[in-house]
């Protein structure tokens, strides 16, 4: 064979493959991963790239080929190692020691032109020593609805993973909860980190206190810089840490979402939002509102999801008294219930058209809402839609006059209505700095004209289940990069 025909020649001109890759989580050891060997697939087509994240790589995307995407990310040429991370995690309350990356790997890390690390993570990818009795693939359904929830999310300000490609690959899997056969992908997630608290609980469960302090030195080096060498860093790490968890709380409670399966293995160390199985986005405001059908005791409701993050902090707390005090991690842990209330205000008044208003002074409005929304059951997204499109000057002339003319089922709750009504008045009229041009234009940014209801999840899978039919999915795409601004 030639040179000019080795497969490390043939990948030269491929723009994924020639990043500058950082053998971050590599330089760690063994200790937290195995090396696997990707599947080979009998297909790949190319479904979904996310040219939007190619800049932040230093890439122009006319520049990046689908074939490279292809080459990179479906048939995993050039790059070595491939590493399935370990972890353990408690799962519904209960914990688990036979988990790790059983149908993806760690397939590079990049510095983006912002300056943070990223992990390229697969999933669909085939088998690990972790897998279980799985088979390691990804459904393509599974895949369309990971690249909805993350770009949805993502424009609506939430700290959240994003997927750089989808490609479908050809093979027929057997799934409970969904028509069978179903069609396979693979998925390459963009996230600031794979560690996750179960990454930490294994180590626990493992007894190496060691191997603790060394990932808690990495996590800090990598991913909490501006604490890094401080006497009191691990402190700090886990008060930060609560606080980015509480507000991303925060932002999925505001978003109306409802992630359905917070295990300990689902959340990462960097207090980012991944991994989207069952999620959903609740229709009305309703705390119990399950998302995952196995959920059988509501333990992951939307209501629940604040008290559920806490309580996952607090066992992350059990590895990390190696090498954190428990009085320190309790100081910490004390702020989450302020983090999460004072961000969640801030949002919902955003989304209610005040972005300067002090929570301590909106705070009735803000429970006023929810009171509203909970008694009358109108739709989540429908109230905050109706309430940027109707918006109108004589709102503030005259109470009555607020969302009067919308077809919003209002009967039931006259005198809670009138309430709302008199306090959404005040504060558009009363508060000095509120000028209606800045009401109406923070409610189009804070409001997505496009709710990703489980609905309209269907409207768009069902052509492509039936007819190969993928303009519906690209034209919900193009919808939701339009409907909103990232607040």
């Amino acid at each position: 064979m030639s040179l000019a025909e080795t497969p490390t020649s043939r990948n030269s001109s491929n723009p994924l493959l020639a990043l500058n890759y950082e053998p971050a989580i590599e330089s760690l050891g063994d200790d937290y991963f195995d090396p696997v060997v990707a599947a080979e697939f009998p297909t790949h087509i190319l479904r979904f790239r996310n040219d939007a994240l190619l800049p932040l790589l230093k890439l122009v995307p006319r520049a990046v080929t689908d074939t490279h995407f292809i080459e990179a990310f479906g048939k995993f040429q050039g790059r070595e190692p491939l590493l399935a991370l370990r972890y353990h995690g408690y799962q519904f309350g209960q914990y688990n020691p036979y988990l790790g990356d059983g149908r993806g790997f760690l397939y590079g890390q990049v510095r983006a032109t912002d300056g943070e690390l990223y992990d390229f993570g697969t999933k669909g990818s085939g088998t690990t020593p972790y897998s279980r009795s799985a088979d390691g693939r990804l459904t393509l359904k599974g895949g369309v609805r990971e690249i909805l929830a993350a770009e949805a999310l993502h424009q609506m300000g939430v700290r959240t993973s994003r997927c750089l490609s989808l490609i479908e690959t050809g093979e027929a899997l057997w799934r409970g909860d969904e028509p069978s056969p179903t069609r396979s992908s693979v998925m390459i997630r963009f996230s600031r980190s794979h560690i996750r608290f179960g990454t930490f609980e294994r180590l626990h469960y493992i007894e190496r206190p060691d191997l603790i302090q060394k990932l808690l030195n990495h996590v800090i080096e990598y991913y909490y810089p501006s604490i890094r060498g401080k006497a009191d860093q691990y402190a700090l790490f886990y008060a930060e840490l609560v606080k980015r968890v509480a507000e991303l709380t925060a932002q999925w409670m505001a978003a109306g979402f409802c992630h359905g399966v917070l295990n300990t293995d689902n959340m990462s160390i960097t207090g980012e939002s991944f991994d989207y199985g069952p999620y959903a986005f609740i229709p009305s405001y309703d705390p119990l509102f399950t998302a995952a059908y196995f959920d059988y005791y509501r333990r992951y409701c939307y209501g629940r999801q604040p008290s559920v993050c806490k309580l996952n902090l607090e066992l992350l707390q059990e590895p990390l008294q190696a090498v954190i005090s428990p009085e320190d991690m309790e100081v910490g842990l004390s702020m989450f219930d302020e983090h999460y209330h004072i961000k969640y205000s801030k949002l919902m008044l955003k989304k209610l058209g005040f972005s300067q208003l002090p929570v301590t002074e909106g705070e009735e409005l803000v429970q006023t809402t929810i009171q509203l929304l909970q008694e009358t059951q109108v739709g989540y997204h429908d109230f905050f839609k109706k309430l940027t499109q109707d918006f109108s000057p004589k709102w503030q002339e005259d109470a009555n006059s607020i969302l009067d003319t919308s077809d919003l089922p209002w009967d039931t709750s006259a005198e809670l209505l009138k309430k709302w009504r008199n306090l959404y008045h005040k504060y558009s009229t009363e508060i000095t700095q509120f000028e209606e041009t800045s009401i109406a234009r923070q409610l189009q940014q804070s409001n997505p004209q496009i709710a990703l209801l489980r609905p309209v999840i269907e409207s768009v899978w069902e052509p492509i289940a039936q007819e190969d039919n993928w303009l519906p999915f690209y034209d919900l795409l193009g919808q939701l990069t339009r409907s909103s601004n990232i607040i």
